[in-house]
């Protein structure tokens, strides 16, 4: 088979990262309507979120396994494959049933290309991983934005049913999985990188781990409940929707951005602390003022969230050198991050219905916010910084 084109192996890695959020973040803006519509309480609507975010993180140490008995590229493709399966279900999703397997089979797939994707970077990008972690997850951010903001248009174009708006999302995928299929495959051996197991006894991927767990969590919990907390505090439904797109859209340059500057600069740490900082000034705002200039906050917070996320994204690939050690530190940082994370949209819902109100989780969010400062601050020069040869 003929080599392929960077370019083309650029514009595979966009397309599959344009589709690992939308599945998720379209519920965000139709979430009340589908619980009133099939009758789910809070809880249990807070599922469609959850489900996702556990299933990355229970399958992710499946992926290197997958890539070293089918191949990087080939376990990529039949990942894709899952997301449009999952996504084309909710074509009949007027059933919880329908609803939340399809939120299942929608993390199984995203779950095992996450770590994938960064080892296929470190495969094919080595020598502009800061540029190309840019452009993965700046496409991620398009794909999250592009499911908060057009899944209602979508919906009301689409005879107004939820169930056509979500499955729109299809189409991506889909266009994505044929390109994919393009490509050839290349197994990895299994002696690649530090040992066939994911790396639990090394205390950095636990900081990697929890600095991601946090941002993680936060993001989800946002993507659930910030639209309900702005209409709580006094703000109409389709002002407190704007908000939560203006969260969403702004960010889309900070994805791009922070890691470009991480790498020109040398300056990871001090994004890190930045964007901890910002969220716990955000979160506090949010969660005791949030009349005074909500726009500012909410889009301080995009913008911080985003880049906390991109920015996580790249810590494994400075920390070990094989595509297949890459996968591990990966895996182990969505295993762990995303089993923790997924459990903070499930217990701000509980917690709201326990307080009565949304002030006392978010709250918590705030302290939480703390915490991932602290973390930012213990990530000093990555450990591969002084093992590499010049």
């Amino acid at each position: 088979m003929k080599p392929v084109s960077r370019a083309l192996l650029m514009l595979a890695l966009v397309l599959a990262a344009i589709n690992l959020r939308p599945g998720i973040t379209s519920l965000a803006p139709l979430i009340e309507r589908i619980a009133s519509e099939l009758s789910l309480s809070r809880g249990l609507i807070s599922l469609t979120t959850a489900l996702p975010v556990l299933c990355m993180g229970l399958l992710a140490p499946l992926a290197p396994r997958f890539a070293v008995r089918f191949g990087l590229e080939r376990t990529i493709t039949c990942c894709l494959g899952l997301i449009a399966v999952a996504l084309l279900l909710r074509l009949i999703g007027h059933s919880s049933v329908l609803l939340i397997g399809s939120a299942v089979i929608l993390g199984a797939g995203i779950a095992v290309a996450g770590p994938l994707l960064s080892g296929f970077i470190k495969r094919h990008f080595v020598d502009h991983v800061g540029r190309v972690v840019g452009w993965y997850s700046f496409s991620m951010a398009i794909g999250g934005a592009a499911g908060a903001v057009l899944t209602v248009p979508f919906t009301q174009a689409l005879g107004d049913d939820w169930s056509f708006g979500l499955a729109a999302w299809t189409v991506p995928a889909i266009i994505a999985l044929l390109l994919w299929l393009r490509l050839p495959s290349h197994a990895e051996p299994a002696t690649t990188g530090t040992g066939s197991g994911l790396p639990w006894g090394e205390p950095r991927a636990w900081l990697v781990t929890g600095f991601f767990a946090i941002q993680a969590g936060m993001f989800y919990t946002m993507a659930t409940w910030l639209v309900a907390r702005y209409h709580e505090a006094g703000f109409s439904l389709l002002y407190s929707n704007g908000l939560f797109s203006a969260f969403m859209l702004v960010g889309l340059p900070s994805a791009w951005l922070l890691p470009w500057l991480a790498q020109r600069f040398d300056m990871r740490q001090q994004l890190l602390v930045f964007c901890g900082v910002a969220l716990t000034l955000c979160l506090s705002m949010i969660t005791f003022q949030p009349s005074v200039l909500p726009e500012l906050w909410a889009m301080l917070m995009g913008f911080a969230l985003s880049g906390s996320f991109a920015l996580s994204l790249v810590l494994p690939l400075y920390e070990v050198h094989t595509p297949l050690a890459v996968s591990r530190w990966t895996a182990m940082m969505l295993c762990a991050g995303y089993c923790m994370a997924c459990l903070a949209p499930i217990l701000a819902g509980l917690g709201r219905d326990l307080a009565g109100d949304y002030q006392a989780p978010f709250m918590v969010l705030c302290g939480l916010a703390v915490l991932m400062t602290v973390i930012a601050w213990c990530l000093r020069t990555p450990k591969v910084a002084a093992d590499q040869p010049s």
